[in-house]
């Protein structure tokens, strides 16, 4: 039978010995340095001065003085010599210096920090697994500054990799948020979980919006005027839609802002709010009253303006308007029919 203990190496009292309290006393001795054991330095070099009954040292490779040969030991100070142990594989101590608890590792020949500096996984509150090497379980995660803000990076290897955060429901993604392929920012949706529709997309230079807009922030229909909503193009007009074809539905307009064109019978615009302006020239008749047929009609019954081309005196009138066409007649001085050519204007409304 071994004559010391194989743990911490406590001396046994052996048959029909003499003195046993000797070695009782050197096995309470080892008990009072090892057990709940607490260094005062790491690496140790020099023996202290005045150490303090009961300090311990871990030692570093090359002491000097009092620890010269004793690399790596443990010296602990019994108020009159320094004692020396072998530590072993596994054993604990707590760092009175830097307020840490400490390992023993045979093969790095050190005292290491029980909480390492990298580790594979970290499951807090649910497993992680080679994919998700950190899972958290919680209502909340708080990320919080050190100093004055803090900043969460998501970093990819090569630009078509991806670097983004996805939303998901039931374990099924819903949102993703990031760069997605390319460097451009952008936000996909899916209402499945496997198809994906990009609703937008950034770059340096622009700002690319690849659905409808909708909702309160958006002109509710073609009446809708209200402050800071932006105006749809169904509804309101822009560079695509100020010339072009006029239209209204139900005294709403629903085309263009203004409409220009022009017939046989003359030219005309038309205006969404509904205005209409026909204009042509046209010579009157000596014998009877001449006729102009607008180039577009009407709703109803139009403002109508004539002046004759002349430089003597001469007036002109016109007579039985209608939505569709005006008769004018040039007249001199003595009241009588004379031929001139006349400008024909006619305001009024086509809806």
């Amino acid at each position: 039978m071994s004559e010391l203990s194989p743990g911490l190496g406590l001396p046994y009292l052996q048959p029909s010995q003499a003195q046993k309290h000797v070695t009782h006393n050197a096995a309470l001795q080892r008990l009072d340095q090892l057990v709940q054991l607490r260094l005062s330095s790491l690496d140790a070099g020099t023996p202290p001065v005045s150490p303090a009954p009961g300090e311990m040292h871990a030692l570093g490779g090359s002491p000097t003085g009092a620890w010269a040969g004793q690399g790596g030991q443990l010296a602990s100070w019994d108020g009159t010599a320094w004692q020396f142990v072998t530590p072993q594989q596994g054993w604990l101590a707590w760092d009175l210096t830097t307020a840490e608890l400490r390992v023993w590792n045979d093969t790095a020949v050190a005292w290491l920090a029980t909480a390492p500096a990298q580790l594979d996984l970290l499951g807090i509150a649910t497993p992680a697994d080679a994919v998700n090497r950190l899972a958290v379980a919680a209502p909340a995660t708080l990320l919080s500054h050190a100093g004055g803000g803090h900043q969460l990076k998501i970093n990819k290897a090569a630009e078509t990799d991806t670097a983004s955060l996805l939303f998901q429901s039931n374990w099924a993604g819903h949102a993703e948020l990031g760069l997605a392929g390319d460097t451009d920012f952008a936000l996909k949706l899916s209402s499945d979980g496997s198809s994906w529709t990009t609703v937008l997309r950034a770059d340096p230079t622009e700002l690319q919006l690849d659905v409808p807009l909708s909702g309160s922030a958006v002109q509710a229909d073609a009446a809708d005027t209200t402050a800071g909503r932006l105006m749809r193009a169904d509804y309101g007009y822009g560079p695509g839609n100020l010339l072009g074809t006029v239209s209204q539905l139900a005294g709403q307009p629903t085309g263009a802002v203004i409409e220009q064109g022009n017939t046989a019978n003359g030219d005309y615009v038309r205006w969404a709010d509904g205005t209409q302006i026909c204009h042509s020239t046209a010579s009157s008749s000596a014998g009877s009253s001449s006729s102009w047929s607008f180039p577009v009609n009407f709703i109803a019954v139009a403002q109508i303006s004539i002046s004759a081309h002349s430089a003597a005196a001469h007036f002109a009138s016109h007579n039985g308007a209608t939505a569709s066409a005006v008769s004018f007649d040039a007249w001199d001085t003595t009241g009588a029919r004379v031929v001139l050519n006349c400008d024909l204007v006619a305001v009024g409304r086509w809806f």
